[in-house]
């Protein structure tokens, strides 16, 4: 197990295998603090990772803190990763309590699946992990938002909590910054602030009014694009 555990860490980035380590360690902390969760799936992304949750009750703010801090005590524990192989029947008895689970195992193709376990905590899973919870160096839980079952509208809306890991806290406080400079320009604040336009919910999705200033500087902006396309021959 240990060697096929190797080989396919070896097909991963170090950052992506350690992100999807902490998507773990997250749910590990969700289900200790709402033991009754219903778990959805919890893959590393191209800047961090999250993780699917139906829940009692809607998250809040504080509530990423009591997680975070959860998931500090966890990774100070050093709890090692253990990969396992288990028939379907098995698999589904494991996770008779998780229907979203149920659904996945009975999707799969193969006779058996790969669970893995860290402490008390078992989830479904390919893998492959760091070796023991303390690998992760640098952690923190971003945003909640809702997210529906598999990206359908029909199926139910579940609680998507995203977070990101480093390999150092320096790593980490550079891109904490980052997201945090990015606010400061997001459009919608922008557009807010200085009196360019605003969103009404009467308008729709992605919609705005624009303001006299606003419409003044995209008046300005087509005129130039439309100036450049004639000089270039586009009719």
């Amino acid at each position: 197990m240990a060697e096929k555990e190797t080989k396919d860490a070896g097909k991963l980035g170090r950052l992506e295998v350690m992100r999807h380590s902490a998507s773990h360690i997250m749910a590990e902390a969700v289900s200790s603090l709402f033991p009754d969760v219903k778990f959805g799936i919890g893959p590393a992304t191209a800047d961090g990772f999250y993780y699917d949750f139906q829940l009692p009750r809607t998250l809040t703010p504080d509530d990423l803190s009591a997680i975070e801090d959860k998931m500090q005590k966890i990774i100070a524990e050093g709890l090692p990763f253990l990969r396992e192989e288990v028939d379907k029947k098995t698999a589904r008895n494991m996770f008779s309590a998780q229907p979203y689970k149920i659904e996945i195992i009975d999707e799969l193709p193969d006779k058996t699946v790969t669970i893995y376990r860290q402490g008390s905590f078992t989830d479904l899973c390919r893998g492959p992990h760091v070796a023991s919870t303390r690998e992760i160096k640098a952690v923190k839980l971003l945003s909640i938002a809702g997210a529906y079952w598999r990206g359908d509208e029909h199926r139910p809306m579940l609680q998507r909590i995203y977070g990101t890991a480093f390999e150092t806290k320096e790593e980490l406080d550079k891109y904490i910054n980052k997201l945090a400079e990015a606010a400061k320009r997001d459009h919608r604040k922008l557009g807010k602030a200085l009196d360019l336009f605003s969103l009404h919910e009467e308008a729709g999705g992605g919609l705005v009014y624009w303001h006299p200033k606003g419409a003044l500087i995209r008046h300005i902006i087509e005129d130039f694009w439309k100036k450049e396309h004639f000089k270039r021959g586009y009719a």
